[in-house]
């Protein structure tokens, strides 16, 4: 038994921390954990605000854990390195005795993006753009400039700040480092520097010593403490090799790491994201570019990012409030959405009820819905548009990053959230006019995989993916693009209407 190698994989999101377990030598999957068995939840005590307590990624960290090694009879020791993926953009703050100051200030909180754009403006956007390939927005090191204007006494206590997964890592070994990756999603990276983002810094008046150690996403980040050992039932010593942000790694575990590959996915946020070699931007600042997992001096590698804040969110809304006895499933909502034709006869849905959305620059109008007739149109009117409205909304951002001269021709999903919609997979084909690849991969397997790579384990990234399957290949119909860009034609009037 003690002959086995596994590679133990976490993916910390805003609704469930995600345990998975891979067969080192197979690259196959023996076990998966989810804890909660419902969303976590989210504070938003002021409009726009979007607050987690770290303590409960943890404690959840805790139960995931112990249910997959009791699930699957697996001994702690046969685990041999730990990866982890989190949800990006958060800000977590910690005294000089690692305890957490306040709430994580996450991904989807909109607080920051006046003071953001404000030093966009300030240090000027042809600065901000070549050397930071993005505005300050809404990002942490902007929601960290809100806590010290508006928070003075509990920002003079911070003695570290952290990203989500940080704080994990710092949890799991008792020390507390960053990745270049984690730096430059935070906007504290120069990418003409290949260094910290000092400009920024000292214009919001922000010490360098608040930031962690930068390593490399791949390589030793600490070994499992004593304590954290004895919590989770693991070994003590097992090294923490790899971590990254969960599209970065959402990519990675698609075997998406060259330029020209594309990454998708489609939970709480829809995100395509595509790799570059040249550090470049959009203009405007709509879509992202960030630091990749396999970033180095001699191979250059850049994630270009596009988010939609409003995508599964809007799902899980129309499942809570359409159904009147409250249990209208996923797959009851896809039934009722495929009796309808396409272009949902006329009814439109913006999907924008997430906060500021970046391809909108940081604009945040809510979610509307146009062209309802009560006497014609019925819910599955409603939930068609939706899904369309949803890949409406990455198709327009799609285009700015063909704008930026991405060619994209083939996309790689993991069959999971949105993607496991028929529809939904049908309507991102003929929209954007892209190949579809599925695999049978998720956050927690790539962090695994990640695991193993840093760990040394195994030789390279390519045999990290000896184990990934493909499972289906959607391609686009003539017939159907057609239709489907009429209805974007018009969903487009309603988005400029509002603009």
């Amino acid at each position: 038994m003690s002959e086995k190698n596994y590679l133990l994989g976490y993916d910390i999101g805003s609704s469930s921390i995600k345990t998975t377990v891979i067969d080192a030598d197979t690259g196959k999957a023996i076990g998966s954990a989810t804890s909660p068995k419902q969303e976590m939840e989210m504070q938003a005590v002021k409009p726009g605000w979007a607050e987690q307590d770290p303590e409960m990624w943890w404690e959840h960290i805790i139960k995931s854990t112990h249910e997959i090694l009791e699930m699957d009879k697996i001994s702690g020791d046969q685990i041999r390195a730990i990866g982890i993926a989190y949800q990006m953009h958060g800000l977590v703050a910690v005294d000089k005795n690692k305890n957490v100051l306040r709430p994580s200030i996450i991904w989807c909180d909109s607080r920051a993006s006046k003071i953001g754009e404000k030093a966009f403006n300030s240090l000027g956007q042809e600065l901000c753009l070549k050397n930071f390939l993005n505005s300050p927005g809404n990002f942490t090191a902007s929601k960290l400039k809100w806590v010290k204007e508006n928070e003075p006494e509990l920002y003079e206590q911070i003695d570290k700040i952290m990203l989500p997964g940080d704080y994990i890592a710092m949890k799991l070994t008792d020390k507390i480092c960053t990745t270049s990756s984690g730096l430059s999603e935070g906007i504290f990276w120069n990418f003409r520097k290949n260094g910290v983002a000092t400009e920024l810094l000292d214009h919001y008046g922000i010490s360098e010593d608040l930031l962690p150690e930068a390593m490399e996403s791949f390589g030793d980040h600490g070994e499992l403490s004593a304590a954290a050992a004895e919590t989770l039932g693991l070994k003590e010593g097992t090294k923490v090799t790899y971590r990254a942000g969960d599209q970065p790694n959402n990519a990675f575990s698609l075997n998406v790491l060259n330029p020209g590959e594309v990454a998708a996915t489609a939970g709480t946020s829809g995100v395509i994201y595509g790799i570059i070699d040249e550090p470049d931007y959009d203009e405007k600042s709509r879509v992202n570019t960030f630091v990749h997992v396999n970033h180095d001096k001699e191979n250059s590698r850049y994630g270009v990012l596009l988010c939609i804040n409003g995508t599964g969110i809007l799902n899980s809304w129309l499942r809570k409030n359409l159904g009147v006895d409250k249990s209208l499933s996923y797959e009851k909502m896809n039934e009722l959405a495929s009796e309808v034709p396409i272009g949902s006869d006329g009814v439109t849905v913006l999907p924008f009820g997430n906060g500021n959305e970046r391809i909108l620059q940081n604009k945040d109008f809510g979610a509307s819905v146009s062209g309802l007739n009560f006497n014609r149109h019925t819910s599955s009117h409603l939930l068609r548009a939706a899904q369309e409205g949803i890949v409406f909304s990455l198709y327009y951002g799609f285009q700015i990053m063909e704008n930026m001269g991405m060619k994209i021709h083939t996309v790689r999903a993991g069959h999971a959230n949105m993607f496991l919609s028929p529809l939904f997979r049908e309507a991102f084909v003929n929209t954007t006019g892209a190949r579809l690849e599925l695999y049978d991969t998720d956050g927690s397997q790539g962090a695994a995989r990640g695991a193993g790579v840093g760990a040394g384990i195994y030789s390279s990234t390519s045999d990290a993916f000896n184990g990934l399957t493909k499972i289906d290949v959607i391609e686009p119909t003539s017939q159907k693009r057609k239709q489907y860009l009429e209805a974007y034609t018009i969903w487009l009037d309603e988005l400029n209407s509002k603009l």
